[in-house]
């Protein structure tokens, strides 16, 4: 088994989160966003209300498995004055979820996916709240940009900037037929000279048709390796015609140029099996978006023996998490 999940069970449930103004009885906590800075782990929480409202709560680690969770969701600043790129159209946002977090040279940045009246965004938000309230800042954020004018998702940002570029991993959607929501089935580089403007930098991976990835989007931020970038992402098998299963793959990408895929796992590294992965929400559902690791070099590449910490949101409704190794996860994508 290449990632153990915790014996327990979720590590955070609704019923862990402290009542807070504006959210009382919320009805999931799913999908978290993680980092880890000076030995700490800090997640951001995607909490659904149970009028199907999102919002996002920042959770402090006593350990890699124990949280403490903030008593009041993040503040969103700006959030009714975001627009389209280079002053274009107001966006009417109605969610913004599924963040993303990644410290690059100091900065602690997230991406999250925004539901809007043109369709889903990516905004780059900065963690901008009082670091004496114990949550790396994340209990405020401030808009940095929004990354584009398409239709896209599943948004993460390189934790360091070769030839100063700034860049992200990102999905495009598409109409996926009657009655479907929008997804995708290509992740795709982005790069960025100061995290305004974007600019597509083509493919990176294409999804397998017919096969356990047939839909993906990007896992966690990817996570600099002695080999190179070793990226989890979420594959989705649509094609038994009941219900779409989400689990977890592995790729190795080229350090100097991301868009050059140098192994790919043939099988998925995890798969929805324990009964509060099967059942919930969303069933059938293991969704990666946080990944932390113990240790990394001087030039910030995790060994093979670093242990590895992965988030993951079941069925939409609980936040796990799953043990393994930097080299576990590199001899999958060999494999």
């Amino acid at each position: 088994m290449i990632l153990r999940r915790h014996p327990n069970g979720p590590i955070i449930t609704r019923r862990d989160l402290p009542p807070m103004p504006g959210l009382i009885d919320p009805s999931a906590v799913f999908n978290p966003g993680a980092v880890r800075i000076d030995g700490v782990t800090y997640l951001l929480l995607r909490v659904q209300s149970r009028g199907r409202r999102t919002f996002l709560v920042p959770a402090r680690g006593r350990t890699d498995r124990s949280f403490a969770c903030a008593g009041a969701v993040t503040e969103l600043v700006g959030v009714a004055d975001l627009r389209e790129p280079g002053g274009g159209a107001p966006l009417e946002v109605f969610h913004v979820y599924d963040p993303r977090l990644t410290v690059c040279e100091g900065r602690l940045l997230v991406v999250t996916a925004v539901d809007s009246d043109r369709g889903c965004r990516l905004v780059v938000w900065r963690a901008a709240g009082d670091p004496a309230a114990g949550f790396a800042g994340l209990d405020r954020l401030e808009p940095v940009a929004v990354t584009g004018n398409q239709d896209t998702r599943n948004g993460v940002l390189f934790p360091q900037r070769p030839d100063g570029r700034w860049l992200m991993l990102e999905r495009p959607n598409a109409p996926q037929g009657p009655g479907a929501p929008p997804s995708g089935s290509t992740i795709t580089l982005s790069s960025s000279d100061d995290l305004a403007q974007w600019r597509d930098e083509g493919p990176v991976l294409a999804g397998r048709w017919r096969f356990w990835d047939e839909l993906i989007g990007a896992g966690p931020p990817p996570l600099l390796t002695e080999e190179g970038w070793l990226l989890l992402y979420h594959g989705v098998a649509t094609h038994f015609q009941s219900v779409n299963i989400y689990q977890v793959g592995a790729a190795l990408l080229d350090q100097d140029d991301p868009r050059r895929v140098l192994a790919r796992a043939e099988d998925n590294i995890f798969e929805p099996r324990a009964l509060y992965e099967l059942t919930g929400q969303v069933p059938n559902v293991v969704f990666p978006s946080g990944l932390t690791v113990d240790r990394v070099d001087a030039q910030g590449r995790a060994p093979a023996d670093a242990r590895v910490c992965v988030y993951y949101g079941a069925a939409d409704t609980a936040v796990c998490v799953a043990t393994t190794t930097v080299g576990a996860l590199l001899d999958a994508c060999r494999a």
